[in-house]
């Protein structure tokens, strides 16, 4: 992949980036928006330093890691990417309140047709604004789309500093693990 020149970079404000999504999903993982390293080059989590990709692998969601120009590739493995609002912004915090709650409607309207078994929101903050919460912690949410339960992820930026690449891996692993044994974590 090429690192995008700042003209590039400049020039990718208010782009998108295309979901990868499809039927029959375990998984659909949910960014906050795509910066603009990801929008110049097309693929998510792409901006070096982000700890998307690192954690997928450690936790052990995927056998190999996987760069930013494979994203495609999660398909394979039945996960999928979308964002919470889809425009790319040089940082989350450019995004409005009613962005977010317009995403999150979206989002909803997104899973129902989509129907994966999981929804992985990547953003504490961002999930709350989205679904007008007023408190949200990392793991399995009350709150489920349809048939689809929600997991609520820390933002993966290498700008949240709350996290260390081990505790990314153990929130994904947390993840996997609910995923392969549903029984466990979900409320019967």
């Amino acid at each position: 992949m090429i690192k995008p020149t700042a003209q590039a970079l400049q020039a990718a404000t208010d782009k998108l980036v295309p979901d990868i999504i499809g039927p029959n999903l375990r998984i659909l993982f949910c960014g906050i928006n795509p910066g603009l390293y990801s929008a110049a080059t097309g693929h998510h989590f792409a901006r070096p330093g982000n700890r998307f990709w690192p954690a997928l692998y450690a936790s052990g969601l995927t056998p190999e890691l996987l760069t930013p120009d494979k994203d495609q590739r999660l398909l394979e493995f039945g996960y999928g990417i979308t964002n919470v609002v889809r425009r790319a912004s040089s940082g989350a915090a450019e995004l409005t309140s009613d962005e977010l709650r317009v995403g999150g409607e979206h989002l909803d309207d997104t899973v129902r047709r989509y129907q994966p078994q999981w929804l992985a929101v990547l953003g504490i903050d961002a999930y709350k604004k989205a679904f007008g919460l007023k408190h949200a912690l990392v793991g399995l949410q009350e709150r489920q789309i349809g048939a689809t339960h929600v997991w609520l992820l820390p933002n993966p930026s290498g700008l949240n500093a709350h996290y260390s690449p081990a505790r990314f891996a153990e929130a994904f692993a947390d993840l996997r693990r609910a995923t392969e044994s549903a029984s466990k974590y979900l409320k019967r």
